[in-house]
């Protein structure tokens, strides 16, 4: 079993805590955290403490699915931020809450048992601080599921096959459904909004069987060592998604920040009855820069734990990713080569989070 530090207050799902010899100070550059491992040896790692927003961004574009007239701000929405609320989506708050208590309940388990039932050798399954492979921490630990055409039950992840885990499978194929569902509405949206043909232009990418789509059950431990500071310690760090859309909703504790274009950062206010959408870099792509893939970043909360699921739609590995002739405007160059979906996949792993990926795709 994992032990820790006894100067540490007890957290939620603890799997970090600060060194004695390395105190967190509020310098806004970095602090030295300590990891206890299982068997007892002592592992430094560096995470940064930064600014935290003052007042939280009130001007999210709100996209209300039930009202026509929301809809026409779609467009300037993705352009402008990259990123906007839904509101009125269809999805059940009752089925959201529910997944969010199976994973909850799967993050209070001891740390050795987590492991041990849910990690593998590839990208999916469970992990703690470590965000892929390059150097990335942050205070988080997650799931990170493969979507494909069978039903959850059949991942490689052992603990999902338990007769205990049946009614997390059952959450989880009903609010992979519909989430599947509300991104194609909302990329026909943009399709329409955008008046090119067919309308099924995006949507059809995430549809494909063989669609490379991913969920991520996130969890961020409070951080009681930040409450007073008006500083934040890093969950997850500033990056772009490199899929075509992603679908967040988390709970209602805050953390959320989006990068604006004058390069600022704001704190967007959390609602849990709500969609927040990215546009990805494959988006990006396809619109030959027209939308916007927004840099976004994830602060740990001083008081309480942030629980965060998160849709990634992206195309098959085989999908060949170039700007839209229509939508390349009179005059204007294609910004980027073509390439496919497997060969950005595979220069987006290895990178760091903050690396502009779509760099080595510009002509």
């Amino acid at each position: 079993m994992h032990r820790f530090c006894s100067h540490s207050p007890p957290i939620s799902s603890p799997f970090l805590c600060f060194s004695p010899v390395f105190p967190l100070f509020p310098s806004f550059t970095s602090t030295t955290t300590m990891v206890v491992l299982a068997h007892g040896e002592l592992e430094q790692i560096s995470l940064p403490v930064v600014h935290k927003p003052t007042n939280f961004f009130s001007d999210v574009p709100v996209i209300d699915l039930s009202d026509p007239e929301s809809k026409a701000r779609l467009i300037g929405a993705c352009e402008e931020l990259g990123f906007f609320k839904v509101t009125n989506h269809g999805i059940p708050m009752e089925l959201m809450a529910k997944l969010e208590d199976e994973a909850l309940r799967f993050f209070s388990l001891p740390q050795v048992e987590k492991e041990l039932s849910a990690s593998s050798p590839g990208p999916f399954g469970y992990g703690s601080k470590k965000i892929g492979g390059n150097g990335d921490l942050g205070w988080v630990e997650y799931i990170l599921l493969e979507i494909t055409s069978k039903p959850i039950s059949h991942s490689s992840l052992s603990f999902l096959k338990e007769p205990s885990a049946s009614l997390f499978c059952s959450v989880l194929n009903e609010y992979i459904t519909a989430v599947r569902k509300l991104a194609c509405e909302v990329l026909e949206l943009m399709a329409e909004s955008l008046k090119i043909q067919p309308k099924n232009v995006f949507s059809k990418l995430v549809t494909d069987s063989e669609s490379d789509s991913m969920l991520r059950l996130n969890h961020y431990p409070p951080c009681p060592h930040l409450q007073g500071l008006d500083c934040g310690l890093t969950g997850f760090g500033e990056h772009t998604d490199p899929q075509i859309i992603s679908l967040l909703r988390s709970n209602n504790t805050s953390g959320l920040e989006i990068s604006l274009r004058d390069g600022s950062w704001v704190s967007v206010p959390p609602d849990q009855s709500s969609f927040f959408i990215n546009v990805g870099d494959s988006l990006q792509v396809l619109t030959n820069g027209r939308f916007r893939s927004v840099k976004h970043r994830v602060l740990a909360n001083s008081a309480q734990s942030r629980v965060s699921m998160i849709y990634f739609g992206g195309p098959s590995p085989r999908e060949r990713l170039a700007p839209l002739p229509l939508l390349i405007e009179e005059g204007k160059q294609s910004l980027y080569r073509e390439f496919t979906w497997c060969e950005y996949k595979r220069s987006a792993y290895k990178t760091r989070l903050s690396d502009n990926r779509l760099g080595q795709f510009e002509m």
